[in-house]
């Protein structure tokens, strides 16, 4: 075998797959080193639920907020879309609960500043729905589609 082919380092296995492997090793094992979408997605949501609600916790009183991947829709949905999150008030003892369905949001956005403002919009017109009043007033960052 010629000495000289065996001295190159090889930038590529054998098969010329390339480099197999995480390319960022993990700050703890066992634990992916970059967040999924899901854990993006949910830092997100809970940054402008938390700012919301504390705004008006006086007014909305107990709210469970959640964040689902996808809706479950009944077989006789007569709506051609999808919706963006579920809001169902309490009684009694048990809160009142708002659901963002993950998936549907993220297909609607393409950027990270439109899947924040979407994000934004749905919670405030939630809120607002909940508290009867203008989406205006629940958030000054809030922008209506009417302009």
């Amino acid at each position: 075998m010629d000495d000289t082919r065996r001295s190159t380092p090889r930038l590529r296995d054998r098969r010329g797959r390339g480099m197999r492997g995480p390319a960022v090793l993990p700050e703890t094992p066992g634990r992916p080193a970059l967040r999924t979408a899901r854990e993006r997605f949910d830092d997100l949501a809970l940054g402008i639920v938390t700012e919301i609600d504390a705004r008006w916790q006086d007014r909305l009183g107990l709210v469970e907020y959640a964040v689902e991947d996808t809706p479950q829709i009944p077989d006789d949905w007569s709506s051609p879309t999808v919706p963006l999150s579920s809001l169902v008030r309490g009684s009694g003892a048990t809160p009142t609960r708002l659901v963002l369905f993950r998936r549907p949001i993220e297909r609607r956005c393409e950027t990270r500043s439109d899947l924040e403002a979407l994000v934004l919009t749905v919670v405030v017109e939630q809120v607002a729905e909940l508290l009867g009043i203008d989406a205006e007033q629940v958030d000054p960052r809030y922008e209506s589609g009417d302009d």
